[in-house]
C-alpha cells in the first residue's frame, strides 16, 4: 500500500530542499557548539514545519500523520540526532501536551508563538533517581494559595538549557504514585529555575540539560490538564513518541545503507570495487530486507494510529525492534567503511554515536520488553487517557 499522495511527495521534496540549504551546511558547527541557534527554530516556524499536526486556529497546518512521517524521515537524513531531537521535542513533546491537555489561555500563550518558532519548549519528566520509572517522580508541586511551589530536579532533558518553558511532570500529591502526578508548565525565567548542560556521547547538537527547581512559584493556571492525571497523559503520548522513534530507527538505518552503497561502489580493494565481494553483497541483501520489513510494519501502525487505534503494545514492539535494527545496520555499515568508518570526516562515526540512544530514550528496550510481556503473558490492557 502506498501511503503517500502526490501532495506528500511534493512536501518531501520542498522539505529536503529546505534542509539541504538551511541545515546541512551548519550541522557540523551545531554539533561543535552543543546547541542549535534560535534562528533555525524561527526559520522552521516561518515554513510551517513546527505546526504540521497542530490546529490551524493557533497557526498550525493540521495535516495528517503522513506529513509527520515525511518530516521525521527527512530530518534524519541530516545525520544529527541532536538536531532532530531539539527541533522534534518542541512540537512533538512540549506542544503536543499543551495542545491536548492545556486550557485555551495556555494554548494562546504557548502554542501560537511556539508554532511561529518564537518560543522553544521542552518536556521534563526523567529524574536522576527515576530513569524509566515515571511513577517514581520526586519533584513536588505543593499548592499554596493561587500558586504551586515546585522543588526537585530533572535530567537528560532535551532543550533543557535553551528552551523558554518546560512541560514538567510533578507530584501534586506526594503520597500517591501515578495518581499523584500532574503536568505543570514552568517558564524558564521563573526565579529558582536553573540548568546545566550535559556532555554526551552522541546527540551533540542538542542542549541536553539537568534542571533544578528551588522553591519555584508557578501559577495554578499553568496546570496542564487535570491535577492527578499527568501519568496517564504521559503514557498516552508515549505511543506517538515511540512510533516516531521507530520511524527514526528505520530512517537512520536506511540512510546509513544509502551512504554505504555509494561508498562500496567507489572503494577498491584487491583490484576491484568492494561491492563485488560476496560477503558484503549478502550483508547488504540482509540489511535491506530487514529495513523494508520494519518500514512496512511501522507504516501500517501509523495507518492504524491515524484511524484511532491505541497501540501501546504495537508501538512498543516497533520502537524495540527498529532501534535495535538501526544499531545493527549502522554497526555493519561502519565495518564496510573499514578504518574510514571510524573517522569523523565520514558519516558513519556520528551515526554510530547517535543511534545508540534509540534503545534508551522514550523507554529503554528493557522497559518495552516488560510492557509487551505484561500484555502478552499477564493479559494486561491499557486505555487511552481522556482529553481534558
Amino acid at each position: 500500500m502506498n501511503h503517500f499522495t502526490e501532495e506528500h511527495n511534493l512536501f518531501r521534496k520542498s522539505l529536503r530542499d529546505f534542509l539541504e540549504k538551511e541545515v546541512r551546511p551548519n550541522i557540523n558547527q551545531w554539533e561543535e557548539d552543543g546547541e542549535l541557534p534560535r534562528w533555525i527554530y524561527e526559520r522552521f516556524g516561518e515554513m510551517g514545519y513546527l505546526g504540521i499536526a497542530l490546529p490551524e486556529k493557533y497557526g498550525g497546518l493540521d495535516l495528517d500523520n503522513w506529513y509527520g512521517v515525511v518530516f521525521n524521515e527527512e530530518m534524519n537524513r541530516m545525520n544529527s540526532g541532536g538536531f532532530c531531537a531539539s527541533i522534534g521535542a518542541h512540537p512533538g513533546l512540549a506542544m503536543t501536551h499543551i495542545n491536548h491537555e492545556a486550557t485555551e489561555e495556555l494554548k494562546q500563550k504557548y502554542l501560537v508563538p511556539g508554532i511561529e518558532g518564537n518560543l522553544i519548549g521542552g518536556m521534563a519528566v526523567t529524574e536522576p533517581f527515576g530513569g524509566s520509572d515515571v511513577q517514581a517522580v520526586r519533584t513536588t508541586a505543593i499548592k499554596e494559595g493561587d500558586h504551586y511551589i515546585v522543588n526537585g530536579s530533572k535530567t537528560f532533558i532535551t532543550n533543557g538549557v535553551n528552551s523558554d518553558y518546560l512541560v514538567t511532570a510533578v507530584k501534586t500529591d506526594p503520597s500517591q504514585k501515578a495518581k499523584g502526578m500532574s503536568m505543570l508548565i514552568i517558564d524558564r525565567d521563573m526565579p529558582g529555575v536553573s540548568a546545566q548542560k550535559l556532555d554526551k556521547l552522541g546527540w551533540r547538537a542538542s542542549d541536553t540539560g539537568e534542571i533544578a527547581f528551588d522553591n519555584v512559584k508557578v501559577p495554578i493556571d499553568n496546570l496542564c490538564g487535570e491535577e492527578g492525571h499527568g501519568f496517564y497523559y504521559i503514557m498516552h503520548h508515549f505511543v506517538s513518541e515511540r512510533l516516531m522513534m521507530a520511524n527514526s530507527g528505520v530512517a537512520m538505518a536506511e540512510y546509513a545503507l544509502e551512504c554505504t552503497l555509494q561508498y562500496i561502489s567507489e572503494r577498491e580493494a584487491f583490484g576491484k570495487k568492494i561491492n563485488r565481494f560476496q560477503v558484503l553483497r549478502h550483508r547488504i541483501a540482509q540489511m535491506s530486507s530487514e529495513i523494508e520489513m520494519n518500514k512496512v510494519f511501522v507504516y501500517d501502525l501509523y495507518r492504524r494510529y491515524q484511524e484511532g487505534d491505541y497501540l501501546v503494545k504495537e508501538a512498543s514492539m516497533a520502537k524495540l525492534t527498529c532501534t535495535q535494527l538501526s544499531d545493527r545496520v549502522i554497526d555493519q555499515c561502519l565495518q564496510m567503511y573499514g578504518g574510514y568508518g571510524f573517522m569523523e570526516d565520514y558519516p558513519l562515526a556520528r551515526m554510530y554515536r547517535d543511534t545508540r540512544l534509540g534503545q534508551i530514550g522514550g523507554g529503554t528496550s528493557e522497559i518495552l520488553c516488560e510492557i509487551i510481556a505484561k500484555m502478552m503473558i499477564d493479559t494486561k490492557s491499557y486505555k487511552a487517557a481522556a482529553k481534558s
